[in-house]
C-alpha cells in the first residue's frame, strides 16, 4: 500500500487497485478545511465539528475523484454486522444516509460509496470479474460478528463472486499494543467469530490486548481469499497523529477518514 494523492486529497492506495483500473483506497486526515482538533479532512458528520465545514471536505472529496456529490454514500455505522446492497441504478445516493450498516456493497458505475473509521478498520473488497466492489466497517463488535465473512458471503449470493477472484485491502486502524480489552470482548469474540487465541494476548486479570488487523485477515482467510490478493496497511491510527485520526489517542474528539471505492 503506498501514499498517493488525488487532487487536494492524499490516501492510501492498495497495491493491486492500479492493475484493476479501480479507483479505492483511505484517505488520511490532511487535505480539508476543518479545524483543530478536526484538522483538516474531517469526514464524519457524526462528530463535533461544524457541519458546513464537513461538507466541506467531502465536496474536496468527490470533485478530486470526480464524482457527483449526490453519489457520495456514507451509512449510518452501528458497529453490527449488517450489509446494504445497491445493484441497481439510482439517481440520488443520499435517501441510503440514515441506513443502519457496517457495509456497503455495488455496482453501480458513477458512485463513490466509504465507511468511516477513526480506530476501527476499513476493509474494501473489490470483484473484478462482476465489476463489484464493498467497503466493510470493522470494530470489535462487527469482527467478533464475523462481518467480513458476512460480506463475502453477500457478494457471492447476490452476484455470483467467487472468493478466489476477490481482492481485499485492510486500511489503518488501532495497532494491538494500544488497545487493551476486557472481558465481554473475550466472551463475544470465543461465542462467535472465533481466532480469539490467535488475535489476543492476555496483559492482566481480566485484560488483553486485541489485534483487529490481525483479525481481518483471518477472516479473509476463511471466507477464501487468496492472500496474494489481500494488501495490510502498515500504519496504525494511534501512532501517526500526522496523517490519521484516533478516537482513543484523542479522546473522542477527533475527525473521520474513509475507507472508499469508486465506480466508473
Amino acid at each position: 500500500m503506498k501514499l498517493s494523492r488525488q487532487g487536494k486529497i492524499s490516501y492510501l492506495k492498495p497495491d493491486w487497485a492500479d492493475a484493476n483500473g479501480l479507483l479505492c483506497g483511505f484517505t488520511t486526515r490532511n487535505g480539508g478545511i476543518s479545524r483543530p482538533p478536526y484538522n483538516s479532512l474531517n469526514l464524519g458528520f457524526n462528530t463535533d465539528d461544524q457541519r458546513h465545514l464537513v461538507e466541506g471536505n467531502r465536496s474536496n472529496l468527490v470533485r478530486s475523484f470526480e464524482v457527483e456529490p449526490h453519489q457520495l454514500l456514507t451509512i449510518q455505522q452501528v458497529h453490527g454486522s449488517d450489509v446494504l446492497v445497491i445493484d441497481e441504478p439510482n439517481p440520488d445516493v443520499s435517501h441510503f444516509q440514515r441506513v443502519e450498516a457496517d457495509a456497503i456493497i455495488s455496482n453501480q458505475a458513477g458512485m463513490m460509496f466509504g465507511v468511516l473509521t477513526a480506530d476501527c478498520y476499513p476493509v474494501l473488497l473489490w470483484d473484478p470479474r462482476n465489476q463489484v466492489g464493498a467497503a466493510v466497517h470493522v470494530g470489535w463488535r462487527g469482527a467478533a460478528a464475523g462481518i467480513l465473512q458476512k460480506t463475502v458471503s453477500s457478494l457471492q449470493n447476490q452476484f455470483g463472486t467467487r472468493a478466489e477472484d476477490l481482492f481485499a485491502a485492510v486500511g489503518p486502524g488501532i495497532g494491538a499494543a494500544h488497545y487493551q480489552v476486557d472481558r465481554p470482548v473475550r466472551s463475544a469474540f470465543t461465542e462467535g467469530s472465533g481466532f480469539w487465541d490467535r488475535i489476543a494476548k492476555e496483559v492482566g486479570l481480566g485484560q488483553w490486548t486485541l489485534d483487529l488487523r490481525e483479525s481481518c485477515r483471518l477472516q479473509l482467510d476463511a471466507a477464501g481469499l487468496d492472500a496474494r490478493q489481500v494488501d495490510l496497511a502498515e500504519e496504525n491510527t494511534v501512532d501517526q497523529k500526522e496523517l490519521f485520526f484516533s478516537h482513543r489517542r484523542d479522546q473522542g474528539v477527533t475527525g473521520r477518514q474513509m475507507g472508499f471505492v469508486v465506480l466508473r
